[in-house]
């Protein structure tokens, strides 16, 4: 009765041959017989085919009739045909002489331990492939003393050992000279045993001996009685990562000092080009002395580009090169680039042919910076090419663009360079004795800012000596109505012609003009310029004389510096708005720092313009002229 109430075994027995001769509950419950359905039969049809095929079920009553027991664990088979891993006692019965009777036979179903076991093996092992292909980071294990017991291939790319080169050495092997003589990789171990786990960054050293910056993480491993049993350690190679954070720095660092050195050289630069414009109105009479204030003029105007080309490599380099997109006569533009470079090309006697084709080019876009790529484009014509050789600029209006080409007879574009002469600083040195110097900035410049518009730009030349042609290909915007279209762009003046700063030609209205610079010679040559046409004039050389200055003179413009010790632009700009008639005036800052964030800092404090050092004269009409109508704009402007 105890037998048959077992219900978690089948306990069962057999004759000598291994027939089923009794069954009890449990055997019908696991393998699914009914006692009537069983007795008798032989006990190998518990067993799969393959386990009769060798003869098993045989052999275990063979070992038990010898031995007197045998056990073991393999798969079984129930009635429905369905395996289970079973674990299976045999015992040999005899009688008082020693007879064999029989076997007992006990079955345990282990099925749900073998499916734990197995999904448990399942998961070592894809835990294992995974550590083992990790290749990014080096994971292995340490003993509680610190000798490597694993390790994977991440740590045989990172380290430079193979796993039988390294697994029983010690992890000080990983470490420089000078910290091992510190202890420092026992001091770490120590430290994760207290702490469970330390996070450490520093040099570690390849089997080759070179070294590598290493963020670790190392990591105690404890068994069930808290007993250290070893230590994971995790090593990430961070070398590139600090090498590119490095950079960044020294890039950031680059920037900075390329501003600073801007504005230093625009500040000497400002008092240079007034002079030099006060000297012109003047007048030297003599040809000597007019013959170098010409030299003076063009080699300021030099040093003038390349400060403005410094400003636009720190631009271009961080991506943030901005547009002021508005309506435009692209035509209107591309005349305003020639004017700017006829003085180059009549120097070197060039001959320019221009075919702009019939009436305005409407598009929207940023008339300075698109002012800035023919420019460009052309003095890089004129640079390359010998004396009386010949440039043509030549605009097609296609169905869905604008194509512009800007070709000379010059020297020519080596096959090699053709695909680099847009990248930043890259000047062909077989055509630097042509050059008049700059950074290599230009056509970088002209990319940026043509991409920035929506357009393409590309170079061809058959080679040296055979000229070279610049190809820019610029959208054009839908066709607007045509109330708009005049609205946009009036017939023969470019929409963009009113942009703060930029000349106007007319008769100037006299103006109360306050100047204010901490630079003595850049203030005294910006009043005798303004003197020279006509203006109102009072000059101070710091922030505080510049308050009480206003107070008593009431200008209608302030020119101020914002570069000032004591009080800066910034400080003053707030202060003169602050006083009784301070929003009746127009405020420009006239400075040596033009980066996009000095602008947009200017006008947060107050400043109705923003022109970069030196100005010219062109450029100081456009602030005289429009003083009052900046006030009036300021009057209508709503509040916030």
């Amino acid at each position: 009765m105890l037998v048959d109430g077992v219900r978690d075994y089948a306990i069962f027995t057999l004759d000598a041959r291994g027939y089923v001769c009794s069954w009890n509950t449990g055997a019908r419950q696991i393998k699914g017989y009914e006692a009537a359905e069983i007795i008798g039969s032989h006990f190998s049809r518990f067993y799969p085919p393959e386990a009769i095929a060798r003869g098993w079920p045989d052999h275990e009553l063979r070992v038990a009739a010898m031995e007197g027991r045998f056990e073991d664990e393999g798969w079984r088979l129930r009635k429905d045909g369905s395996r289970f891993w079973a674990n299976v006692v045999i015992t040999a019965l005899r009688d008082a002489s020693g007879e064999l009777k029989g076997f007992t036979k006990i079955t345990r179903d282990l099925s749900e331990r073998r499916r734990r076991e197995d999904e448990l093996r399942q998961s070592e092992q894809r835990f294992r492939l995974l550590v083992e292909s990790v290749h990014d980071y080096a994971l292995f294990m340490l003993d509680s003393l610190g000798f490597v017991s694993s390790w994977n291939a991440g740590a045989e790319r990172i380290g430079g050992y193979r796993a039988e080169e390294i697994i029983g050495r010690h992890f000080s092997n990983f470490y420089r000279v000078e910290d091992v003589v510190v202890d420092r990789p026992w001091h770490e171990l120590v430290a994760a045993r207290r702490a469970g786990q330390v996070e450490i960054e520093g040099w570690r050293v390849r089997k080759d001996g070179t070294p590598y910056w290493a963020k670790v993480v190392l990591s105690a491993i404890v068994d069930e009685q808290g007993q250290l049993a070893g230590f994971a350690h995790v090593t990430q190679d961070l070398t590139q990562q600090r090498h590119t954070e490095a950079l960044e720095n020294a890039a950031t660092r680059m920037n900075e000092f390329i501003a600073m050195l801007a504005h230093e050289l625009r500040n000497p630069l400002a008092p240079i080009r007034n002079a030099v414009m006060l000297m012109e109105k003047k007048g030297l009479g003599d040809s000597v002395l007019e013959s170098m204030r010409r030299t003076i003029d063009r080699q300021s105007r030099n040093l003038e580009r390349i400060v403005s080309e410094l400003l636009d490599v720190s631009r271009v380099a961080r991506g943030q090169l901005l547009l002021d997109e508005r309506p435009l006569d692209l035509a209107d533009i591309i005349e305003r680039a020639i004017e700017g470079v006829r003085p180059a090309i009549d120097r070197e006697g060039h001959e320019l042919h221009v075919s702009l084709g019939e009436g305005p080019i409407p598009m929207v876009g940023d008339s300075l910076r698109l002012g800035q790529v023919f420019v460009n484009l052309l003095n890089n014509a004129s640079k390359y090419m010998g004396p009386h050789g010949d440039i043509w600029l030549t605009v097609a209006r296609r169905q869905n663009e604008i194509e512009i080409s800007v070709r000379d007879a010059g020297l020519g574009i080596r096959p090699e360079m053709l695909s680099r002469v847009f990248e930043l600083f890259v000047q062909d040195r077989d055509t630097l004795e042509r050059s008049s110097g700059g950074l290599g900035v230009g056509l970088a410049l002209v990319r940026r800012v043509v991409e920035l518009h929506g357009g393409r730009v590309e170079a061809r030349s058959a080679g040296r000596g055979h000229g070279s042609e610049f190809l820019v290909h610029l959208p054009r915007p839908p066709q607007p109505a045509a109330g708009e279209a005049a609205a946009a762009v009036e017939p023969g003046k470019s929409a963009a012609a009113a942009t703060p700063c930029e000349a106007v030609a007319r008769e100037l209205p006299r103006r109360r003009i306050l100047v204010v610079d901490d630079n003595a010679d850049a203030a005294q040559a910006l009043d005798s310029l303004l003197a020279e046409m006509g203006q109102e004039t009072v000059v101070v050389y710091d922030g505080f004389a510049a308050v009480e200055a206003a107070e008593s003179f009431h200008p209608d413009l302030v020119l101020l510096d914002i570069g000032m010790p004591k009080l800066d632009g910034y400080e003053v700009a707030r202060r003169l708005r602050a006083l009784p008639d301070g929003e009746h005036f127009t405020l420009a800052a006239v400075t040596g720092w033009g980066q996009e964030t000095d602008r947009r800092r200017s006008l947060e404090a107050g400043f109705d313009r923003h022109c970069a050092k030196p100005v010219s004269e062109a450029s100081l009409r456009e602030l005289i002229a429009h003083a009052h109508s900046d006030r009036a704009n300021r009057s209508r402007a709503p509040a916030e």
